[in-house]
């Protein structure tokens, strides 16, 4: 991840620390002692594909606060002594591990009885930012990243499936009086996913071309599911720098691979995409992370952000 991600500092940790200690003892045998407020279980997500299970499994059971504002790129979270405080209160916590060391460090210091990290609950994968059978045979590096850890992998529907039984095994856990809505709620979401992969690989199977080119490195585990390569301009640090050789690569792979779209996204900038986009004569369009829903997300929601991925695609791959 990019260096600049900085963690919780010492002394606001301390400090953290020492206020949340301060408020759970003022707080004991209340209903806030034990992550209730007004009857809800009160759980902390780390950011939007998080906070979109518990919202959706702990229906009118739970109350959800998210650490990562609308808007906010993920990997730059830097956490606050009121949102430490506020973690410290919490009946759960859900989060991915190794998508954000600013709250890997809060959760790991904080005294929460339920943690519930998604990245425990499904395989994650090493991906570089050329991920997909095209990957498998291409034989020259361009300036091609070696394989990182991927966290990405709500924007592939089985994964997310896999992650959202989970979770409702999770708020079984912190509140067991409702574990009955939990598995119906749970269930429901699943089947929702299971739609929206058959969609997917549907929409998918015939194309014009295979390749797509991204600005960085998300979609890794949605291109292994249907079929598809993705070639990322960077890695998985979405802010990081392409090689001019890398650049040159994904030139001269554009053309022999008939691709026409660079997609770049909604939560960083598309400088690199639209230059790069300008001079190998190639159209753009927004393929979104979902890393959080803002004003230029187009859609509200999970699902419906990823619809709209896939007509994208669609276009793009020239399906028919």
């Amino acid at each position: 991840m990019n260096v600049r991600r900085r963690l919780i500092s010492g002394s606001a940790a301390l400090a953290a620390t020492t206020l949340g200690l301060g408020t759970l003892s003022a707080c004991s045998g209340s209903a806030a002692a034990d992550g209730r407020s007004d009857g809800k279980l009160d759980v902390v997500a780390s950011f939007y594909p998080m906070q979109y299970l518990a919202e959706q499994i702990g229906g009118a059971h739970v109350r959800v606060t998210s650490l990562t504002e609308p808007g906010q790129e993920p990997h730059d979270l830097e956490i606050s002594v009121r949102q430490t405080m506020r973690l410290e209160k919490a009946g759960a916590i859900v989060y991915l591990k190794g998508l954000q060391p600013a709250v890997d460090t809060a959760v790991a210091q904080s005294e929460v009885g339920t943690k519930i990290d998604a990245a425990s609950l499904t395989r994650l994968e090493k991906h570089g930012n050329e991920v997909g059978g095209h990957a498998a045979a291409h034989d020259d590096s361009d300036g091609e990243e070696t394989g990182a850890t991927d966290p990405h992998i709500w924007l592939d529907p089985v994964k997310y499936a896999e992650v959202a039984r989970g979770v409702g095994k999770g708020l079984e856990k912190a509140d067991p009086k409702h574990t009955a809505d939990y598995r119906k709620n749970t269930a429901a979401l699943v089947e929702k996913l299971g739609a929206l992969n058959t969609r997917f690989a549907d929409g998918l199977r015939t194309t014009r071309t295979r390749t797509f080119i991204t600005t960085h490195a998300a979609f890794g585990y949605l291109a292994e599911r249907y079929g598809l390569t993705e070639e990322a301009i960077n890695g998985l640090d979405p802010e990081s720098e392409p090689s001019a050789n890398r650049v040159r690569g994904l030139e001269r792979m554009a053309k022999a691979d008939g691709v026409s779209t660079v997609f770049y996204e909604t939560l960083v900038s598309d400088k690199t995409a639209k230059t790069i986009a300008g001079d190998a004569k190639l159209k753009t369009d927004v393929l979104d992370p979902i890393e959080g829903i803002t004003p230029k997300s187009r859609g509200d929601d999970y699902f419906q952000v990823m619809e709209s991925n896939l007509k994208a695609l669609q276009t793009a791959l020239g399906a028919q």
